[in-house]
């Protein structure tokens, strides 16, 4: 079997196309999970870790849709003609999408897969969407 590219993002991130909506890198399969899954970022204990982290992995792993969701993703990646590239988005990418693509990218290793991950925005701040907040952020930029 082929190796599998795991990306993670984060949508805050992303430049936008024309019409102002952002452009998420190219895959077999997009993943939102902004409304899916609840950010765990609002656990104030792991505000400053990141989902390379084994304590945020933890609370992404017990957020509520989060083992089906995984289960999900990890049988689609398992199909005969399967994708090459699944990319997986929340809003900032620091915290839910990094944690849930390691543990993706556990899950596919013991099923025998070589994978590959590629984490976009895991060493950004972490995006408060305020307008003002928002506005210095894209000054920066």
């Amino acid at each position: 079997m082929r190796p599998i590219r795991l990306t993670s993002f984060g949508y805050l991130h992303l430049p936008t196309g024309p019409d102002g909506s952002p452009v998420p890198p190219a895959a077999d399969r997009i993943e939102d999970v902004r409304d899916r899954l609840r950010d765990p970022a609002a656990a104030r204990d792991i505000l400053d870790l990141d989902g390379l982290n084994p304590r945020v992995q933890d609370v992404v792993l017990n957020t509520p849709g989060a083992r089906e969701l995984l289960a999900n993703l990890a049988d689609y990646a398992d199909l005969p003609a399967g994708p090459s590239h699944i990319a997986i988005g929340c809003a900032g990418g620091r915290h839910r999408v990094s944690g849930l693509t390691e543990i993706l990218g556990r899950e596919l290793r013991a099923r025998g897969r070589e994978v590959v991950i590629e984490h976009l925005h895991v060493h950004l701040p972490r995006v408060l969407k305020t307008p003002t907040v928002q506005a210095e952020q894209e000054a920066v930029r």
